[in-house]
């Protein structure tokens, strides 16, 4: 797996979704790798927020704050970024949310993707583009399978909905309007991603860093729901290194899964009880009935992505859980944001230097 720092210097790559958890990450990544980072997003939604809470925007050449949903806005930042890559996040990300919001749930994750394949699609510039989904995509009917990239899309809760429309959107907009350009496109699809800097709601591995580091009662839902955890840094470098192959060949456009062996997928309450024994905590853990329809088991197959593009996860779950708790264990003993953002550049180098002795 080649993560090559030569092909991303001064590489002009636009991001959507940058001051997400997600976002912050593959700013930093990029920024590591020398390229120039435009980001394209709404302000954080979450209070505290790892991208403006660590100062993230001095790694970018321009800080577009605007909805994807407006397409005039959006064709005019990349007009005037000119970018080679484009790295599509933005989305609303949460199952329960959309529960609870639903036509923003499908304006965001729906519109959004439409949007930016429509930018993409006007500006020469643009050699690739990456749109990212989810590892809920799938039609999931509790038969505890791998889903492969080719498997019916479909969802039971809205977010998983949302998601598989956007992705049948892009299959559409790729035939109709991307079979004779220079621009190559893909989607991809990443496991259960955990790290430090995830502030959102209803987040398992927040929640277990803010109340068992502090010794407080943690409130869980579905302990027995499985899930293909992974480091955050893992997908995101494998999407770098898809993108890297997407500007050499078109052959590589399609549906890519970047998701955890499934050895590594942990139930619930197993994640929390490591948790709790590496924390040393003495909090209190208390099951919830879950209010809404959550998938309970979880898995992708990504022999695709191991085959051509000799990618996989390099983190087992609790080495995956154990980065995640160092950062916030971290946070907590020292607030400041110019440490922070040390200790992440950290871990990213880290693995960095597994990928070199892999290689």
């Amino acid at each position: 797996m080649n993560l090559n720092s030569n092909f991303w210097k001064n590489k002009k790559v636009f991001i959507t979704g940058h001051t997400g958890f997600k976002g912050s990450w593959l700013t930093l990544i990029l920024n590591l790798l020398g390229a120039k980072v435009y980001g394209y997003a709404l302000n954080p939604i979450s209070k505290p927020n790892f991208f403006d809470g660590a100062g993230l925007s001095k790694f970018l050449e321009k800080d577009y704050r605007n909805n994807i949903q407006d397409l005039k806005k959006l064709k005019s930042a990349i007009k005037k970024t000119k970018p080679s890559v484009v790295i599509h996040l933005a989305a609303q990300s949460s199952v329960l949310v959309s529960y609870k919001k639903p036509i923003d749930t499908v304006k965001s994750n729906v519109l959004g993707t439409l949007n930016i394949l429509e930018a993409i699609s006007k500006e020469k510039s643009i050699k690739v583009g990456l749109i990212i989904t989810t590892d809920k995509v799938y039609l999931n009917l509790e038969k505890k399978k791998k889903f492969k990239e080719n498997e019916p899309l479909g969802g039971h809760d809205l977010y998983s909905g949302s998601k598989a429309a956007s992705e049948i959107i892009f299959q559409s907009y790729k035939k109709s309007f991307f079979q004779n350009t220079n621009c190559c496109i893909s989607t991809a699809r990443s496991g259960n991603c955990i790290g430090g800097g995830d502030w959102t709601k209803d987040r398992i591995m927040k929640d277990c860093a803010e109340k068992l580091i502090k010794n407080k009662k943690l409130v869980i839902r579905r302990p027995k729901a499985t899930r293909p955890w992974q480091h955050v840094i893992e997908p995101l470098v494998g999407y770098l290194v898809l993108a890297q192959k997407m500007f050499k060949s078109s052959k590589y456009s399609g549906a890519w899964n970047f998701g955890p062996s499934s050895k590594n997928n942990l139930k619930v309450i197993d994640l929390v009880k490591f948790c709790k024994k590496n924390l040393k905590s003495k909090s209190q853990i208390k099951i919830i009935k879950n209010k809404y329809y959550e998938s309970t088991n979880l898995a992708l197959d990504s022999s695709k992505s191991f085959n051509n593009l000799n990618w996989e996860t390099l983190f087992t779950a609790k080495e995956a859980i154990k980065n995640t708790l160092d950062w916030y264990k971290f946070y907590f003993n020292r607030n400041s944001r110019k440490k922070i953002i040390s200790f992440s550049k950290k871990q990213i180098k880290n693995y960095f230097n597994l990928l070199n002795k892999k290689d």
